[in-house]
């Protein structure tokens, strides 16, 4: 026979795990669980969420993993990743030995395709070691979506990943506003360069195009084609000269990846018959704004704009 002490323990437990379940749910904690994803090189990942070690190899990693509030996850950065919340982090580069990484204890490192192409042989050893590497780049704005919704379900951050998409469409449905202001026909046409040794500027669905064509300009080069899947494409200063008396401003990203300076531009042969080259709207953007998919291509839309825009 069940006695009274019997339904007084019953009830106790209930109300102890009804309380554990709401405490669970006020903090936002998750219970590890399995799941998979497909990553930017098409392999397939199995992980358990949520991770909580995490390498970053690429800077645009770095800053939507604070983004979403991984400070304390966020155990190593790439060598020569900067800015004042990254000060005193472990520094990890490709060409590192796996004895490093190993060293280091992560559950989970984030590279992109760039990195998974040239050191292959890193990437298998990492995961014959038993740590999970996912590649990820977006190279669309809708990918970007997708990416940050990614980084939340890794890191047990979904929600935060969701107010983080919301929060840039409303941004950006602002900043649409006022760019619609300006008719079609009367916004300026532009070039934009992203490598200039090579002649090089951005696909017409690229994150750097969604930036300029936001920002109110119109894109000169609408015919180039993207370069194995990247942001990037081919164009030639055959071409870009056949379009000389039409662009109205010349702009390229500066970086890394740009080294690129105004007197480089206007010295360049055969571009004193390009009509902004002459006039001397030649402009140039930080790269981090214009081709990493974070919050911060908000900033770069509203410095475009001032760009194309000066007398507004």
């Amino acid at each position: 026979m069940k006695t009274p002490f019997h339904f007084y323990g019953l009830r106790k437990k209930q109300c102890c795990r009804l309380l554990l379940a709401v405490l669970i749910i006020m903090s936002g904690w998750h219970p590890a669980s399995a799941a998979s994803l497909v990553d930017q090189d098409g392999n397939k990942v199995a992980y358990v969420a949520p991770c909580k070690r995490i390498i970053s190899l690429y800077p645009a990693h770095t800053e939507n993993l604070l983004a979403l509030g991984l400070d304390q996850e966020l155990i190593g950065i790439a060598a020569g990743d900067e800015g004042p919340a990254l000060l005193g982090r472990a520094q990890f580069s490709a060409n590192d030995t796996l004895e490093k990484f190993i060293a280091a204890k992560p559950d989970l490192i984030l590279i992109r395709p760039m990195i998974s192409q040239a050191h292959s042989q890193l990437v298998s050893q990492l995961k014959e070691a038993g740590i999970t590497v996912v590649s990820l780049q977006p190279t669309t704005i809708d990918e970007m979506f997708s990416y940050w919704q990614t980084l939340g379900e890794l890191t047990g951050r979904a929600s935060a990943a969701a107010t983080m998409i919301q929060r840039f469409k409303s941004e950006l449905t602002a900043i649409q506003q006022i760019r619609d202001k300006v008719p079609a026909d009367k916004r300026p046409r532009v070039y934009f360069e992203s490598i200039h040794a090579k002649m090089k500027t951005f696909a017409p669905s690229s994150i750097a195009v969604f930036v300029l064509e936001n920002a109110g300009g119109v894109n000169v080069a609408a015919d180039a084609t993207a370069r194995n899947a990247t942001n990037i494409a081919a164009y030639g200063k055959e071409r870009i000269l056949a379009h000389a008396a039409e662009i109205d401003i010349y702009l390229a990203q500066q970086g890394q990846m740009n080294q690129v300076t105004r007197e480089m531009i206007e010295a360049e042969p055969g571009f004193q018959a390009i009509k902004a080259v002459r006039e001397g709207k030649i402009y140039l953007i930080d790269e981090e704004l214009v081709a990493r998919p974070t919050m911060r291509l908000l900033e770069g839309i509203r410095q475009v704009r001032k760009m194309l825009y000066p007398e507004k």
